[in-house]
């Protein structure tokens, strides 16, 4: 990353309990993010897309955050996924994490900044190394959600990478950019839970989903902005597909199953 990060830019936030999004008011977060200030940092220069490390201040200029800011102008072109439409993504798997409880997905909007619409994520002031490959055998448990959540998603790229431990040791999944594609596509490092039984309450989990975006609800709404008809018909299979097995599903061996690289 060329922008480095000092101690006085990490987050100073009006929020009650700061922003770390275990304790923070989220709504104040997205409320932050969404009408802050944006003064850009520096540019991260890891990965093919335009990624910018911001700082946005409160009109009020109280409250204060750093935040990963990914404008939708800047956006490598793939073949696979519509131009501009990585930073829906983003936004739309923050809403899908949040209204399942699980994963931890760094709180995300949509907003216009210096390159125009983009996403623009909480920064999460990560152990420098720490990776799903570095911390996979102790926390087994809780890469569960992430593994049943990029299945929900249809996450072609899980890198260990994209698995941040955070100073207080919360795991946080982020770069959920290439989602929700309507044709299976998912390729993921974490393949540990194959042949598992999908926990009880994780099904609850996905059924009251399903619900949601069954019906007229705001989840559904939102997510209409965010996706194509084709792809909200396609999460909707997902879920069903999973609550109709119960099981963690294995590898396709006729398909390529894991990211590059892995990390």
């Amino acid at each position: 990353m060329a922008a480095e990060v000092s101690e006085e830019q990490k987050v100073r936030s009006g929020c009650k309990g700061g922003v770390k999004g275990h304790t923070a008011d989220v709504e104040c977060v997205l409320s932050l993010l969404s009408r802050g200030h944006l003064e850009l940092l520096g540019q991260i220069l890891a990965g093919s897309n335009a990624i910018f490390l911001t700082r946005v201040v409160a009109p009020e200029g109280e409250a204060q955050t750093l935040a990963v800011y990914k404008p939708g102008r800047g956006e490598s072109p793939l073949w696979d996924f519509p131009r501009g439409t990585l930073c829906l993504r983003e936004v739309a798997a923050y809403l899908v994490s949040r209204a399942l409880g699980w994963p931890s997905v760094p709180p995300t909007v949509l907003r216009d900044g210096p390159y125009g619409i983009g996403a623009l994520q909480l920064y999460i002031d990560a152990i420098p190394q720490a990776n799903y490959f570095t911390f996979r055998q102790e926390r087994r448990r809780d890469l569960m959600p992430v593994a049943l959540f990029d299945l929900v998603t249809n996450n072609v790229d899980r890198k260990g990478g994209h698995l941040l431990l955070d100073r207080d040791g919360r795991i946080w999944a982020i770069d959920n950019a290439l989602t929700f594609h309507p044709l299976p596509k998912l390729r993921t490092v974490i393949w540990d839970f194959a042949g598992e039984a999908i926990p009880s309450h994780y099904l609850a989990d996905l059924n009251r989903l399903q619900e949601q975006i069954s019906a007229s609800s705001s989840l559904r709404e939102a997510l209409s902005t965010l996706l194509n008809a084709e792809e909200i018909a396609a999460l909707r299979r997902r879920l069903t597909a999973l609550l109709e097995s119960g099981i963690f599903p294995h590898p396709d061996p006729n398909r390529r199953q894991l990211p590059w690289p892995l990390v």
